[in-house]
């Protein structure tokens, strides 16, 4: 059985994985086309939205942490913008 992850503690979690694909070096070859570059950008992206994603629908989310969860997406957006457009 999977432990139970608080959800201050899966946005800290969730803004690892942003910077984790925002320091990512970029290859050499291809640079910023490399498949294999990109598919490890967006996997750590989705990681960050899927850890985030069914916190709104908790009945014990306070309206500060629902703002939070907007932020993760805002950024994971803009991370994704940012690194490979």
């Amino acid at each position: 059985m999977s432990k139970l992850i608080p959800a201050a503690e899966r946005i800290v979690r969730a803004r690892a994985l942003i910077q984790q694909a925002r320091d990512l070096p970029v290859p050499a070859e291809n640079g910023r086309n490399n498949f294999s570059y990109i598919a490890r950008v967006k996997g750590f992206l989705q990681q960050a939205r899927d850890l985030v994603k069914f916190i709104r629908m908790t009945p014990s989310a306070t309206a500060e942490i629902k703002e939070q969860v907007d932020k993760i997406y805002q950024e994971a957006d803009q991370a994704d913008k940012d690194i490979l457009h």
